[in-house]
C-alpha cells in the first residue's frame, strides 16, 4: 500500500467505527466509504476490517494496517506543521481552540478586534466542548484551563479561573424558600464538593443539565440556583451572588501552543494579543469586582 488515502480510510473508519462515521471524518459518502473499502479489500487480498453488530472492526490484518496508519498520520502532522513554522508573515489561516463559554462571554468582541487589525490572517475559531489536540495539528493556540502547563506544550500562565454561586435577582425573594432549588452539574469531579461548599448546603438539587452554557442560562432563567464562572454571572444584571457566596479560585487559566510553532510570527502575535486581553480581564476572571 503506497496510497495515503488508504491509510486515511483505515484510521476514520478504526476510530468511528461505522461508514457513515468515518464518511463524516473524511467529509464524503457512506457510499463512498463502502466502495473504497470493498477496492481495499480487493487489492489486500483479504479483509482489513469485519462487519460486525452495529458497525466495523479491524481485523488482525486491519489492526497491523492501523498501526502503520497512525505512524503515518504523526509523520505527516509534524510535517505540516513544520512547514507552518516556516513561514515567516502574517498572513494565512490560524486556528484557536477556546471552550465556548470563554468565546462567548468573554472574549468574542476581542476576536472581532484582532480580525480587523490582521485581515490578512485567516482566524479560524473551534469552541467545541472537546479542546483540540495540537500534537495532532486541530488546533496552533489553545486557551486551556489546567492545574498545572502540561509538560510538553509551551505558553504563558494568565490568571486564576473565579466560580461563584448565583442566582436570578428575583429568585429567592419571590420562590419559597422550601421550594428553592439548585441547578447543578452532571459530573461533580469538575467541581468536587461544590454543594457542601455553598451557601445553602441542604437545597435539593432540581436539576442536572451537563453543558455550561444551558445552565448557565436556567439559571439566569430563574430556574434555580447555580455556580457559574464569575465572568458569565457578574456581566449579567439579571444575576446576583448568592448571600454570603464569594468566589473560589479554580485551576489556572493557560494560552498554549506546539513547541514548534512557538516561533511562527502569528502565532506568537495572537498568543501576545489573547494574553494582553485576558490580563486586562483578569478581575472579572477571579471574580474580583466587588
Amino acid at each position: 500500500m503506497n496510497n495515503w488515502n488508504d491509510y486515511a480510510l483505515i484510521l476514520a473508519l478504526h476510530r468511528a467505527g461505522t461508514l457513515r462515521g468515518a464518511a463524516i471524518t473524511m467529509g464524503t459518502t457512506h457510499t463512498t466509504i463502502a466502495r473504497h473499502l470493498a477496492l481495499l479489500h480487493k487489492r489486500r487480498g483479504a479483509a482489513v476490517f469485519e462487519k460486525i453488530p452495529g458497525g466495523y472492526r479491524a481485523t488482525p490484518v486491519g489492526e497491523q494496517l492501523v498501526t502503520i496508519a497512525k505512524k503515518m498520520e504523526d509523520i505527516v502532522t509534524v510535517s505540516e506543521r513544520l512547514h507552518l513554522a516556516s513561514t515567516d508573515n502574517l498572513s494565512g489561516p490560524v486556528t484557536l481552540s477556546l471552550g465556548e463559554p470563554m468565546s462567548q462571554f468573554l472574549l468574542v468582541k476581542e476576536i472581532g478586534e484582532f480580525a480587523r487589525a490582521y485581515p490578512d490572517i485567516q482566524l479560524r475559531i473551534n469552541s467545541s466542548t472537546e479542546f483540540a489536540d495540537l500534537d495532532k495539528g486541530e488546533a496552533d493556540v489553545v486557551i486551556r484551563g489546567a492545574h498545572k502547563l502540561p509538560d510538553h506544550l509551551v505558553g504563558r500562565r494568565v490568571c486564576k479561573l473565579g466560580l461563584c454561586f448565583y442566582a436570578h435577582k428575583d429568585y429567592c425573594n419571590d420562590v419559597p424558600e422550601q421550594d428553592w432549588r439548585w441547578v447543578a452539574p452532571s459530573d461533580n469531579t469538575l467541581w468536587p464538593a461544590w454543594l457542601d461548599a455553598s451557601p445553602y448546603p441542604n437545597v435539593p438539587i432540581g436539576v442536572v443539565i451537563d453543558e455550561i452554557v444551558t445552565r448557565y442560562h436556567a439559571i439566569a432563567a430563574g430556574v434555580g440556583m447555580g455556580r457559574a464562572a464569575c465572568f458569565m454571572g457578574d456581566t449579567n444584571s439579571a444575576l446576583v451572588r448568592l448571600p454570603s457566596s464569594t468566589p473560589t479560585l479554580s485551576y489556572d487559566i493557560w494560552v498554549l501552543t506546539h513547541p514548534e510553532l512557538r516561533e511562527q510570527p502569528k502565532v506568537q502575535l495572537l498568543m501576545q494579543f489573547l494574553v494582553d486581553a485576558l490580563k486586562q480581564k483578569q478581575r472579572l476572571i477571579e471574580g474580583d469586582t466587588f
